[in-house]
């Protein structure tokens, strides 16, 4: 069978395309350390985005619903289309609007950004359901490209955000501050008081040109996407088009089976030899052999996972989906922050490219042990903990303002992401080869972790303060 070899074009294309599935949320995430230090949320930020993230899995959901209940009803391609252009619209929106606030619920709040996170985050979810089905347009070696984009998509603005910065750390200043003037005799008499506040150093660039940079990442996300659909060089390589070309080999080596009429009939060619009796024969034969393969195949699945392994790994699943996607994001300010501006904005971006990197170990160095993987389980969950006491003892958690106590903070993120990356990839693994259905228990009880881990720490961050931030500035 003729090869036909990759399109570096059509390689690089399915890159952006790919990169366009989470860069949106990704980059908003690295982006909190300095949009903690300006929105009225402050600390508890990022409990409120692990909610609104979870919540917007109600557009995979739907779309899930849609094509099992109404097959063929919606189309994978508009519907992309739809999700890309919504991505597009609201990053463009994000450097105009993300500052303003409403006073809902007796304070302040960041309306805008919520609302726009929310329709990101329905973006970003619904692609994790619409590219991959899409992909199956071209032929398999294409999806490799797609995997490496979609690690970028957490990579590229990690990058960019360690290159933007955040300032430094805040320095206390002594200022005064106007809180009454008067007029005696024609002379404005300014009442001042004085008080410690912190100050901050600018960014390299600002938060509304990280937005933009965004904005560009989704729209060239949504370029390659109409390429791929249109170019002509990207046609070539869809399945159709493969399967036409390889005919054609067939074709040259002699080797055609059968010829179309211009009815639309089929005509066996002149060299089949065979008769309809022997055919029908070796049909039979055929599908014998396949019947008993199908037989082997359902014998090794029985001897796939055991009951009691199968429970054992979703519940490993959803244990560390809750930590991972739900209770230690949404903490994540109040275990870093008391040790300064820098640790945090070092913990979010090297945590956020341990995300790739362990997805690539994990494809180098496979396993499917149920002992290695309850092992690292437990080593994520105990680095965890360490967080969660670092940020249950904010605002002076151990070790503050030593440059050890720095060194820990980024280290056990970068740790926690990469283990309990590596440990979700390989469930997912080993899931995969027991078939559909499994997939289907595994997706459910990642997402219903998630979701439990940030409900529940939100309400211990937001309605039952159990964690402080530090407001306090002395000199």
């Amino acid at each position: 069978m003729k090869k036909l070899p990759l399109n570096p074009l059509v390689y690089f294309l399915v890159i952006l395309f790919g990169s366009g599935s989470w860069i949106a949320i990704n980059g908003l995430w690295v982006e909190l350390p300095i949009i903690v230090q300006q929105a009225p949320e402050s600390w508890s930020l990022p409990s409120y985005l692990s909610v609104i993230i979870q919540l917007a899995n109600i557009g995979p959901i739907a779309f899930t619903l849609t094509t099992v209940f109404a097959p063929g009803r919606v189309s994978v391609k508009a519907v992309i289309y739809t999700i890309v252009s919504i991505g597009t619209v609201s990053c463009a929106l994000l450097p105009f609007f993300w500052k303003y606030t409403s006073f809902v619920a007796g304070a302040n709040r960041s309306v805008a950004l919520l609302v726009l996170t929310f329709f990101l985050a329905v973006v970003d979810c619904t692609s994790s359901v619409t590219f991959m089905p899409f992909m199956a347009v071209f032929t398999v070696p294409y999806l490799n490209p797609y995997f490496i984009g979609e690690g970028m998509s957490g990579f590229i603005p990690s990058l960019v955000a360690l290159g933007q910065g955040v300032g430094g750390n805040p320095d206390c200043h002594n200022v005064s501050i106007i809180i009454n003037s008067t007029l005696v005799n024609g002379t404005v008499k300014n009442i001042t008081e004085y008080t410690n506040v912190y100050i901050t150093k600018e960014p390299n660039f600002t938060t509304e040109n990280f937005f933009w940079f965004l904005f560009a990442m989704m729209l060239i996300c949504g370029i390659a996407f109409v390429l791929l659909n249109h170019l002509p060089l990207a046609k070539k390589e869809h399945v159709g088009a493969f399967n036409a070309s390889q005919n054609d080999g067939f074709s040259n080596l002699g080797l055609e089976m059968e010829t179309t009429e211009p009815n639309g009939s089929v005509k066996a060619n002149e060299s089949d030899t065979v008769s309809d009796g022997a055919d029908r024969k070796n049909v039979k034969d055929h599908n014998s052999v396949d019947d008993d393969h199908r037989e082997d195949c359902l014998v090794t699945k029985k001897k796939g996972l055991s009951q009691g392994g199968y429970i054992y790994l979703l519940c490993v699943q959803a244990w560390v989906n809750a930590l991972s996607n739900g209770v230690l994001p949404s903490i994540q300010s109040y275990s870093c922050l008391p040790y300064g501006n820098t640790a945090y904005h070092l913990a979010v971006t090297l945590g956020n490219m341990a995300n790739p990197l362990a997805c690539f170990i994990s494809f180098f160095l496979p396993t499917t042990s149920f002992l290695l993987v309850g092992v690292l389980s437990l080593a994520g969950t105990a680095v965890g903990a360490y967080i969660l006491a670092l940020a249950a003892m904010s605002p002076t958690p151990v070790l503050l303002g030593t440059d050890g106590g720095v060194f820990l903070v980024i280290l056990a993120w970068i740790l926690v992401v990469g283990l309990f990356t590596y440990v979700k990839v390989t469930i997912g693994s080993i899931f995969r080869q027991e078939g559909q259905r499994a997939l289907l228990w595994c997706g459910a009880v990642m997402q219903a972790g998630s979701c439990v881990g940030a409900i529940v720490i939100f309400l211990f961050v937001n309605v039952f303060p159990m964690f402080q931030q530090n407001d306090a500035c002395e000199l």
